[in-house]
């Protein structure tokens, strides 16, 4: 059996840079405060927590004095001030790419457009960048999505960070359509554009694709997703021990590719197992 890794794959520049300051920060103080999971990764999450990381849901958990963090999906202004009151030390982890598109989401909405945000209305990071939106805002799944009452309105159009490049595209066709006037910004990170585009090259060869993510990372289910339009078998696990020996029966060329937010040393352990099978 040949093991072929895709390239790029695995920890994307924003969210490897939030994970070592994190690091690096808990090394000084020993505890930090997290507003949520600093990355979509269980596995990755508990390490962290063995070194001193505290997970808590809202900011009124963090204690007064401590250090706060918060992750790389960010979080809205009025999320960011409160935590920066109470805590005696505050690390912003925020992806720059994630900075960008709250920026472009205020800009748009100070320029009287209305904001539309491809993406899925739940996710961390939507909610942070429409923080940044002073007027109207719509999160849209898809160009599918288009509700009515937008025909014939000035439409200001983004992405969450992690969507795929094709689906922005049909979104910004649709509003071509029925808008006289919208504004585009390709807020879509090249981190996941390359993660995207490796999943489709490695397709091409492989018998069975692997994709090692969290099941919460919306990167890694886009990359799922990208494996399985393609036809070729893909199994989407998150860690090694998912993997079971019968789904590798008549595969001779296996593609392992990974969400921006698995670490290396899981890819290494699914490499290991499946080497040992």
């Amino acid at each position: 059996m040949k093991i072929i890794t895709a390239d790029p794959t695995g920890l994307c520049f924003g969210v490897k840079r939030a994970i070592t300051t994190l690091e690096n920060e808990l090394k000084k103080t020993h505890q930090v405060y997290a507003l949520g999971s600093p990355i979509h990764n269980p596995q990755e999450t508990e390490r962290l927590e063995k070194l001193g990381l505290i997970v808590v849901d809202s900011p009124e958990e963090v204690p007064e004095g401590a250090v706060s963090f918060v992750r790389a999906h960010g979080v809205t202004p009025e999320v960011f001030e409160l935590l920066r009151e109470r805590s005696a030390k505050m690390v912003d982890g925020t992806c720059p790419f994630v900075k960008t598109a709250q920026e472009r989401a205020k800009t748009l909405s100070q320029d009287g457009y209305i904001v539309i945000i491809l993406g899925d209305a739940s996710h961390p990071e939507v909610k942070g960048i429409m923080g940044y939106v002073s007027g109207e805002v719509h999160v849209l799944a898809s160009a599918e999505a288009i509700p009515y009452e937008l025909y014939g309105k000035r439409c200001g159009i983004l992405s969450q960070t992690t969507q795929r490049v094709e689906n922005f595209s049909a979104l910004v066709s649709g509003f071509v359509s029925v808008s006289p006037e919208i504004k585009v910004y390709n807020t879509i990170c090249r981190a996941t554009l390359a993660r995207q585009q490796s999943v489709c090259r490695l397709a091409e060869e492989a018998d069975g694709m692997i994709v090692l993510g969290g099941r919460n990372s919306a990167n890694t289910r886009k990359l799922a997703e990208i494996g399985s339009c393609s036809g070729v078998p893909t199994l989407w696990i998150e860690h090694a021990g998912e993997l079971e020996r019968g789904w590798l029966e008549n595969k001779d060329i296996i593609g392992i590719a990974a969400g921006g937010s698995t670490p290396d040393w899981l890819i290494k352990e699914l490499i290991q197992k499946l080497k040992m099978m």
